[in-house]
């Protein structure tokens, strides 16, 4: 049996929002802090599991759709700021985070 169809609908909207709206502001990050403070986000945030997209948009209304988009925002700005502060204390990400 085969399970790899499975996925957390939060994946697709946390990695979204980071490519769309923290990195272009954030151009000197390693991906490895990309990474880090997408784990981060999704650590604190519900899992909601679902195989196919359009299964989630089907079921899924407006409304809670955007307190979603708006829970991701709030959960990423909080990973960055958690991220910069606890994790480069060693230069891990070999930048200036």
């Amino acid at each position: 049996m085969d399970f790899s169809s499975i996925h957390n609908y939060y994946e697709h909207l946390v990695t979204d929002y980071i490519m769309t709206q923290v990195t272009p502001r954030m151009p000197d990050k390693s991906a490895d802090y990309f990474l880090d403070v997408a784990c981060y986000a999704l650590s604190k945030l519900p899992a909601r599991y679902m195989r196919h997209e359009i299964d989630m948009a089907f079921y899924m209304s407006i409304e809670e759709r955007l307190r979603m988009v708006d829970d991701v925002k709030k959960q990423v700005e909080a990973a960055v700021t958690f991220i910069d502060r606890n994790f480069n204390k060693d230069n891990r990400y070999g930048d200036n985070a």
